[in-house]
C-alpha cells in the first residue's frame, strides 16, 4: 500500500475511558477488594498502542473536565498520543469501564457510559485540514450507534476521502453500547440485530479496511454463517477485510471470499496461556497498524498482530500491556520459547524499561537528598529539639529545592528529592504530582544485612505509594564480604526488584562500599557486576565518586548488561562542597552519570542550627537554597548544560 507521508500516521476517533481491572483473578466483580487503574476505552487503546509501536497517533474525542479525564489525557500524551484533539466536556463524566477475570472464558463488564463524554464528540471538533493530516483515520463500531455519533463519524469519513486519507473500521461490536442488553450486561459479545447490521452496513462502502472478530462480521455481514456474512461485506466494499479467529490467528482477505472456511488462508497465531482476553482486539489493530501503514505484506501485518494479541492476553489491563517496538521484535524472534509471557523474565523486563515511565526517562538528575532519618533524629537529639520538628523540617527543605528550581530556571523535571515517610511524609504529600524526580527509602538505616522497613513484606508495602515514588535502597556491599553476607543481601535485593517489578514503581540502589573497606578502581563495577548476575536491574544506580577508571568500568558494564538503565546518580556522604564539585569534575565525563543526589553537604548546618533555634524558617531555606543552587551551577557548568 503507497501511502502519502503525512504528520500523523493515524487518528483514532472513539471511545475514551478509564479501565477499573479487578486484581483478584477468578473472584465474582461482587467479591473484588481492588482494582487497578488503565486507560481504556477501544479508540483510545489503539492510539496508545500504535504508538507504543512507532506510529505517529493522534486521538479525536471528549473526556470530562475531571480527574478521569485528565488522566486520559496524560496517559495519552506520556506515550506521544496527539492530545490536540481531545476536548474537556465540561457537561459529561469521563465513561468508566469495570471489569474482572473470573477464568478463561469469563469476563464480566460494566459499562458505565450513559451520556458519556466521548459519545457527545460532534462535528465542532475537528477540521478537515486535522482529518488531513493523517495517512488513515481509524474509527470504533461504537462510535456509529447513535445519531450524534453516527453523524460525526461519516463526516470525519467525507473529510478523509477528500483527502486521500485511508479509512479502518474496527467493528468492536458491543450489544449493550446498542442497546441490546440489560445496562449491566457487558459481557456479551454478540446478539443478532438486523437493524444493527443495517446500519453497519452503510458504513462499509467508505472503508479502505475492515477488522473484525467472526461475531463482528456475522453482525456486519448480517449472518451467523461467517462465509455469507463476509461475502455480503464484500459485496459493499472491496476493500481489505482482516478476520480475527482467536488463538488460530487471523485471515486477510484483499480480494474474493472463498467458499468454504477451510480454504481461508490462516495466518497462524501465537499460542499463549490465556489469562485475559479483554483488549486484545485493540492491540490486534495496533500491530496490524503497524505493519499497514508502513506498507509491509500481509503475512508480517498478521504476524504483528497476532503477537500484540498474544501478550495481551497473558497479561492484566490492555493498554499497558500493549508491547514496545523493541519487546514486539524480541516477542517475535522467541515466543516459541516463551509459553507464558507474563512469567518470562526477560520478556517482562524488556516490557518494563521499553514502555511508558512513571516518571518518564529523565536525561539530568538535580537532586537535594534529605530522606535521612537516624541522622536526623541525632541532630534533634544533639540540640534538644523535640522530634516532631523534623516534619517541619522537611517542609521547610522542599521550599528550599522550590526556591532553587526558581533562581536557577531548573526544569521541573530535573529537579528531584530523596525523603522517606518516618518524618518526611507531609513533605512527600507536598511534591508528589509536580514531575520531580522523588525517590522514597525502604532500607533499615545501617542494616547490614540489608534488611527493609516493614520486614519482609515489601510488596504489601508499596501498594500504598503513588507510581512516581522511586524506590530507593541503600546499601553497604562490597563484592569481596563473606559468601554469607552477599548471598542475604542479593536475595534482599532480588526480592526488592521483583517487588518493584510488580507494582510498577521504579527502583534505585545505592552501593556503598562499608566504611574503611579496601576500594579499589574496580570495587563497585564488580559489585554491580554481581547483582545483574543475580539477576537484579534496577532503573538507577546511585553511586560514590568514581576514578575515571572506575568510571570507565562502569560505563562499559552497564551499556553490556543493562543498556535500558536510566543511569547513576552521585551521592554526597556529607563531604564539603568542594569535594563533592572535584567528584563532578570526573563524572561529568561519562554520559552515564545523569546528576547527583546529595544532601548534608547542603543541609546538615543550617538544619542543625534551625533545630537549635539559631535560624528562623527564611533564614534556613535561602541557606539551603542557596547551597542547592551553587551545585547546581558546579554540575550544569562542568557538564556544558
Amino acid at each position: 500500500m503507497d501511502v502519502e507521508v503525512k504528520p500523523l500516521d493515524i487518528i483514532c476517533l472513539g471511545r475514551a475511558a478509564v479501565d477499573f481491572y479487578g486484581d483478584q483473578i477468578g473472584s465474582r466483580l461482587e467479591d473484588m477488594g481492588s482494582f487497578s487503574k488503565y486507560l481504556g476505552g477501544s479508540s483510545c487503546n489503539i492510539a496508545y498502542g500504535c504508538s507504543r509501536l512507532g506510529l505517529k497517533s493522534a486521538m479525536l474525542t471528549r473526556v470530562g473536565d475531571e480527574h478521569m479525564g485528565r488522566f486520559v489525557r496524560e496517559e495519552l500524551r506520556r506515550v506521544g498520543v496527539d492530545v490536540s484533539h481531545v476536548v474537556t466536556d465540561k457537561e459529561r463524566l469521563t465513561g468508566l469501564v469495570v471489569l474482572g477475570i473470573k477464568d478463561q472464558d469469563t469476563f464480566p463488564l460494566i459499562f458505565y457510559r450513559r451520556d458519556c463524554a466521548d459519545m457527545a464528540v460532534n462535528t465542532e471538533d475537528f477540521t478537515p485540514e486535522f482529518i488531513a493530516s493523517a495517512a488513515a483515520l481509524l474509527i470504533t463500531g461504537t462510535h456509529f450507534s447513535t445519531e450524534n455519533t453516527y453523524n460525526t463519524s461519516m463526516q470525519a469519513i467525507e473529510y478523509a476521502k477528500q483527502a486521500g486519507t485511508k479509512v479502518v473500521v474496527d467493528i468492536d461490536y458491543r450489544p449493550v453500547l446498542w442497546g441490546l442488553t440489560s445496562l449491566g450486561d457487558g459481557e456479551t459479545r454478540f446478539i443478532s440485530s438486523e437493524g444493527v447490521s443495517r446500519h453497519l452496513q452503510t458504513v462499509l462502502p467508505h472503508c479502505d479496511l475492515i477488522v473484525g472478530t467472526e461475531e463482528e462480521i456475522h453482525i456486519a455481514g448480517g449472518s451467523t454463517d461467517t462465509i455469507t456474512a463476509l461475502k455480503k461485506v464484500r459485496s459493499l466494499s472491496d476493500t481489505t477485510i482482516v478476520l480475527k479467529l482467536g488463538p488460530l490467528g487471523c485471515t486477510v482477505l484483499p480480494a474474493e471470499i472463498p467458499e468454504h472456511m477451510d480454504d481461508l488462508t490462516v495466518q497462524q497465531g501465537v499460542r499463549v496461556d490465556v489469562l485475559n482476553v479483554l483488549g486484545a482486539g485493540d492491540a490486534f489493530m495496533s500491530g496490524f497498524l503497524r505493519g499497514w501503514l508502513r506498507g509491509e505484506d500481509a503475512a508480517a501485518c498478521a504476524a504483528y498482530a497476532n503477537a500484540c494479541g498474544a501478550l495481551v492476553v497473558s497479561r492484566h489491563g490492555c493498554a499497558p500491556a500493549i508491547p514496545s517496538e523493541e519487546e514486539l521484535f524480541y516477542y517475535l524472534k522467541n515466543a516459541a520459547s516463551i509459553p507464558r509471557p507474563d512469567k518470562d523474565a526477560a520478556l517482562n523486563q524488556l516490557h518494563r524499561v521499553t514502555t511508558t515511565r512513571i516518571p518518564a526517562q529523565r536525561p539530568e538528575i538535580c537532586a537535594l537528598a534529605f530522606d535521612h532519618r537516624s541522622q536526623f533524629l541525632a541532630m534533634a537529639q544533639a540540640v534538644d529539639a523535640a522530634p516532631e520538628r523534623l516534619h517541619v523540617l522537611k517542609q521547610l527543605l522542599v521550599q528550599a529545592v522550590e526556591q532553587g528550581i526558581q533562581q536557577t530556571g531548573l526544569p521541573e523535571t530535573v529537579a528531584g528529592v530523596l525523603i522517606d515517610d518516618t518524618y518526611g511524609q507531609d513533605a512527600l504529600n507536598d511534591v508528589t504530582g509536580r514531575d520531580w524526580w522523588i525517590g522514597r527509602p525502604v532500607e533499615v538505616p545501617s542494616s547490614r544485612p540489608l534488611k527493609l522497613e516493614g520486614g519482609r513484606s515489601i510488596g504489601s508495602r508499596l501498594q500504598s505509594w503513588p507510581l512516581e515514588h522511586v524506590v530507593k535502597c541503600l546499601v553497604f556491599y562490597h563484592p569481596d564480604d563473606s559468601a554469607e553476607l552477599l548471598a542475604a543481601q542479593q536475595c534482599q535485593m532480588q526480592e526488592l526488584f521483583e517487588a518493584c517489578q510488580v507494582s510498577g514503581h521504579q527502583l534505585l540502589l545505592e552501593i556503598i562500599p562499608p566504611p574503611d573497606s579496601k576500594v579499589s578502581d574496580d570495587t563497585v563495577s564488580r559489585a554491580l557486576t554481581q547483582l545483574y548476575d543475580r539477576g537484579v536491574q534496577p532503573d538507577w544506580w546511585k553511586l560514590p565518586p568514581q576514578t575515571a577508571q572506575g568510571w570507565t568500568l562502569i560505563t562499559d558494564l552497564l551499556t553490556a548488561r543493562d543498556p535500558h538503565c536510566q543511569g547513576v546518580v552521585l551521592l554526597g556522604l556529607a563531604a564539603d562542597m568542594a569535594t563533592v564539585k572535584q567528584g563532578f569534575n570526573v563524572a561529568a565525563q561519562y554520559p552515564i552519570c545523569k546528576g547527583f543526589t546529595v544532601g548534608r553537604t547542603l543541609f546538615a548546618e543550617p538544619a542543625r542550627n534551625w533545630l537549635a533555634g539559631e535560624m528562623d524558617d527564611v533564614a534556613m531555606v535561602n541557606a539551603v537554597a542557596g547551597n542547592y543552587v551553587e551545585l547546581i551551577e558546579a554540575w550544569r557548568g562542568v557538564r556544558g548544560c
